[in-house]
């Protein structure tokens, strides 16, 4: 567990543009079930390619045309309980830290694992984002 004085400028970085913070199990339900017909769900970290590459590629991504019409947000190692319901919802994928979930309709349509985000630029994330959103909304 971090400190709250720690993470919480981090999860302002994302806050600040509109992302829902979950910090429960029943939060993280809550806003798959009733999404509507878009949600992007991100596992926000303290690691260095969430703030390099991660945060920055999420937040110029919602400059596409097409966007999530829901914008939520868990913290990992800091919600537990949040984190961890977020991921069963991300499976077949391994948990992941950062991470980022593409929803259409309540059901995972595209997935960035860190793998994905590390040693990429913030650039490439919000290109890959933007066009998951062109194909599926």
């Amino acid at each position: 567990m971090y400190p709250p004085e720690l993470v919480q400028p981090m999860k302002e970085d994302l806050t600040s543009v509109g992302f829902n913070q979950l910090t429960s199990s029943s939060d993280v339900d809550e806003i798959v079930e009733n999404s509507g017909e878009s949600l992007l769900l991100v596992v926000n970290s303290v690691c260095g390619c969430a703030a390099g590459n991660m945060r920055p590629g999420v937040k110029a991504s919602l400059s596409n045309d097409k966007k999530p019409s829901t914008l939520a947000t868990v913290f990992a190692g800091v919600d537990g309980e949040a984190t961890n319901q977020a991921r069963k919802y991300f499976l077949p994928y391994p948990p992941s830290s950062p991470s980022i979930g593409l929803f259409k309709d309540g059901k995972l349509v595209h997935f960035l694992e860190r793998h994905h985000i590390e040693g990429a630029t913030a650039a490439m994330i919000a290109e890959n984002l933007s066009e998951a959103y062109n194909e599926y909304f």
